[in-house]
């Protein structure tokens, strides 16, 4: 009898071992699975190809902001490389695509952005295309620019709009980390879209600031008193993180530049945009570590 009770809490004790190693092994694979999802990129760049690059119309003697904008997507790039270079080639299941809207005239354009939308996995990921990618994307993008001041007719870009009835089909994808880089100079306006309710409205321009009184010591009182902003758009985005470069506030306005950074957190705040960060317009050498942090850590 008692060798009966032995053998059978011998057994009890086994089933009880085999039962938490499967808990174990099941919970390890769980984790490894939330973690190779959160180390899958989605990144976008959303170029505003208004007159801002218009090299008669904002002329910078430092440096012209297109080319600003082009170190800014070459940091852009190598994070995003940088990141495949840190995973193994089974891991890698990783995206990057480049927008503007409205789609310039110019079909050549159009077909260079196409180009630049990357999809890098497993079955097509080497050494070769992972070390073209920075130089690829940079060499194509100047492409863009280059084209759109050539052409010297500035359409304008329409980035409420873009939020509004884009971003989410284009730039958010499930279980993955979307990213949006936007390059704008923090200013909003297409004459396709323009609409106002109360002090809502979906453009904020300099013209806009003055008449609204917004350049003086109470424009943040006003705001909120009064409920300035952008026009909340219909979905909320808490699967996207935004960083924003290349805020350049006009020079007759010590407050513009606080007035457009208002503007644009009280925006992505509403929308439950996760993670955001606002820029300045500075040389790609002093934003280039910001970028990659950015990027490349999640905090």
């Amino acid at each position: 009898m008692k060798s009966s009770l032995n053998l059978m809490a011998i057994s009890l004790l086994l089933i009880s071992i085999i039962s938490c190693k499967q808990e174990s092994d099941k919970g390890e694979k769980d984790t490894s699975s939330k973690n190779t999802v959160s180390e899958n990129y989605n990144i976008s760049i959303l170029l505003d190809l208004s007159d801002r690059i218009s090299l008669e119309k904002n002329p910078n003697p430092t440096m012209e902001y297109f080319q600003r904008d082009l170190g800014y997507i070459k940091s852009v790039s190598e994070a995003f490389t940088q990141h495949l270079k840190s995973k193994r080639i089974r891991q890698i299941d990783d995206k990057m695509q480049l927008f503007f809207n409205p789609e310039p005239l110019d079909p050549e354009i159009n077909t260079t952005a196409k180009n630049l939308r990357i999809v890098m996995d497993k079955n097509n990921a080497s050494k070769n295309l992972l070390n073209s990618i920075n130089t690829n994307y940079t060499a194509q993008t100047s492409k863009i620019y280059n084209s759109a001041i050539k052409d010297n007719h500035f359409i304008g870009s329409d980035i409420w709009n873009f939020f509004d009835t884009k971003v989410k089909d284009q730039c958010i994808k499930n279980e993955y980390r979307n990213i949006l880089i936007v390059l704008t100079d923090g200013y909003m306006y297409h004459e396709n879209t323009v609409i106002a309710e109360g002090n809502r409205t979906t453009y904020i321009t300099p013209e806009f600031v003055r008449k609204n009184k917004l350049n003086t010591k109470d424009w943040n009182k006003k705001l909120h008193e009064q409920d300035y902003g952008f026009i909340k758009i219909g979905e909320s985005l808490p699967n996207l993180e935004i960083l924003v470069l290349g805020i350049n506030p006009g020079k007759n306005n010590p407050y513009e530049e606080k007035v457009l950074k208002a503007y644009w957190t009280k925006w992505f705040t509403e929308m439950k945009v996760n993670r955001f960060e606002i820029k300045n317009a500075d040389l790609p050498s002093n934003m280039d570590q910001i970028i990659k942090n950015f990027i490349l850590n999640k905090s």
